[in-house]
C-alpha cells in the first residue's frame, strides 16, 4: 500500500490590527489567535505564521464556513478624565 498524501487547503479569516505603543497587534477573532510586529505588514505576516502553526496541531478543530465578524466603532459616553484613543 502507498502512503497517503496530505493536501493543503487555503482558508480565509479576518484580521483586526491596532497599534499598541511601538508595535502593531494583529488578531484573528474567529480563532482568538494574535501576533505582533513593528509594522502592519509584519504583524499580518506574523499572524499568518501563527495561524499556520495553530493548524499544525492535529487535535485542532477546523472551522466550518463561518461568516466574518462585523467590526465597527461604538461611541460610549464616560465621565471623568480619560486617555482617549479617539475623540
Amino acid at each position: 500500500m502507498g502512503k497517503s498524501m496530505k493536501v493543503a487547503e487555503t482558508l480565509e479569516f479576518s484580521a483586526v490590527v491596532w497599534r499598541e505603543a511601538e508595535l502593531y497587534v494583529a488578531l484573528c477573532p474567529e480563532l482568538d489567535v494574535a501576533s505582533q510586529g513593528r509594522s502592519v505588514e509584519e504583524a499580518l505576516s506574523n499572524l499568518k505564521e501563527a495561524l499556520e502553526l495553530y493548524f499544525e496541531d492535529e487535535d485542532v478543530m477546523r472551522p466550518s464556513e463561518a461568516e466574518a465578524p462585523f467590526v465597527t466603532i461604538v461611541k460610549v459616553r464616560v465621565s471623568g478624565p480619560t486617555d482617549s484613543v479617539r475623540a
